[in-house]
């Protein structure tokens, strides 16, 4: 390879470049176009909601009779079974 040729090839090196340089520019330009267009996206809420007091009082008050009656049923279940014996094998 000559001397020729290298200065040949770093010149279409370089112009290569700047022709990148200013893809890259324009790219860049309708990146940063495209973002101020966009409103931000408003973030969203996870988890559960909240519940007022009064809300949390029906619930307790639900749940207590929802497990009375549990232990209610349980507790007339296991009257009415009679005792378990042993099986032999």
């Amino acid at each position: 390879m000559g001397l020729v040729d290298l200065v040949k090839a770093i010149r279409d090196l370089y112009e290569e470049k700047k022709r990148l340089d200013a893809v890259i520019a324009s790219l860049e330009a309708m990146l940063a176009a495209d973002t101020k267009v966009t409103a931000p996206t408003p973030l969203k809420r996870r988890g559960r909601k909240s519940m007022s007091r009064d809300e949390r009082s029906v619930v307790s008050e639900r749940m207590k009779r929802y497990w009375a009656a549990r232990r209610q049923q349980k507790e007339s279940s296991s009257r009415m079974e009679p005792l378990a014996t042993a099986t032999s094998a």
